[in-house]
């Protein structure tokens, strides 16, 4: 079996494809998901290893988006 480069499977995250107007620096919309100011940053700049469902479902949500509009 033929082993690909770990960058095929990556995924990536783009909170930044969210509309503007909905994106802020406050710790607001990440007490509203129910994560911390410094986990939201880490998602924003592609360091996160892992995310549950339900937190990039909230994500969405809270941001104004689906989860799908948040991945590649």
């Amino acid at each position: 079996m033929a082993t690909g480069d770990a960058d095929d499977h990556a995924v990536e995250v783009h909170l930044d494809r969210l509309p503007a107007e909905r994106r802020t620096a406050s710790t607001e919309p990440a007490l509203r998901v129910g994560v911390t100011n410094v986990s939201l940053s880490v998602l924003k700049n592609g360091r996160a290893k892992a995310m549950r469902s339900t937190t990039l479902t909230r994500v969405g949500t809270v941001l104004g988006g689906r989860p799908g509009d948040l991945l590649s």
